[in-house]
């Protein structure tokens, strides 16, 4: 019973890796179709709804085949429950990617976004690529400690996503009311798509040590307090020896 609970877990795993790099393909399509004002990537990109549906199914199927095969261990529960929440962080990731896909397809040939502000959404871009590479990582190898690096990125998308809603509300719009109102919805959408993606990180960090994220960092910055005092001791022992 064992080995095929194993089995399916594994599979459950690997489901996740590919939802993941699904997701990801869909983000890269969706961004290409903005920057560019192209069609075809936005076709791309909307095509693959599907599949990102057929295995969010799967995912869910195999996860209540996994609760109800047996009483799983501690460590082999958390996984389970974690990796349910990481199909729907996934799925919505899926989702606000298209978003942007929907958006470039309908405005095309024109631009969605006014063309003095696609640089900020090239970094928001940028970002969010970045942060999904590590999440694809992190699925491979769980990693608490690189989970945790993610949060920085996401602090970068929330300043480009704040500075351009001053922008639309603080300062002269020079654009249409329709590029004011896509232009906010696309950064929410960048936005949202990084906190997705910090949230899956928080998943694979409870997974891994049973830690909630805050209880994590804190142990973290214990234990570098810890390792600095000890150096300063082994320094002040040192020292006395000569």
């Amino acid at each position: 019973m064992r080995t095929a609970y194993r089995e399916h877990l594994d599979n459950f795993s690997h489901d996740l890796i590919v939802m993941c790099d699904t997701v990801r393909t869909i983000m890269d399509k969706a961004s290409q179709a903005l920057l560019d004002r192209a069609l075809e990537p936005a076709e791309e990109a909307l095509s693959l709804t599907e599949e990102l549906d057929e295995i969010r199914s799967r995912c869910s199927e195999r996860a209540v085949k996994l609760l109800a095969l047996e009483n799983p261990m501690a460590q082999d529960l958390r996984q389970v429950v974690s990796s349910i929440y990481i199909v729907e962080d996934l799925f919505r990731m899926g989702q606000l990617a298209q978003h942007i896909a929907d958006a470039a397809r309908r405005r095309h040939p024109e631009a969605v976004v006014p063309a003095e502000y696609l640089g900020f959404m090239e970094e928001m871009f940028r970002l969010t690529q970045e942060m999904g590479s590590v999440v694809h990582d992190i699925l491979v190898t769980p990693d608490a400690e690189l989970s945790v690096n993610l949060r920085s990125d996401d602090d970068a998308v929330d300043d480009i996503n704040h500075h351009l809603l001053r922008i639309l509300t603080q300062r002269e719009w020079e654009g249409t009311v329709r590029q004011a109102v896509e232009t906010a919805q696309i950064t929410r959408y960048y936005e949202r798509y990084a906190d997705h993606c910090v949230s899956v990180a928080g998943r694979i960090i409870y997974f891994a040590t049973g830690l909630l994220p805050e209880e994590f960092e804190k142990k973290l910055q214990e234990d570098q307090k810890d390792a600095e005092f000890e150096a300063r001791m082994s320094e002040l022992e040192r020292q006395f020896r000569r």
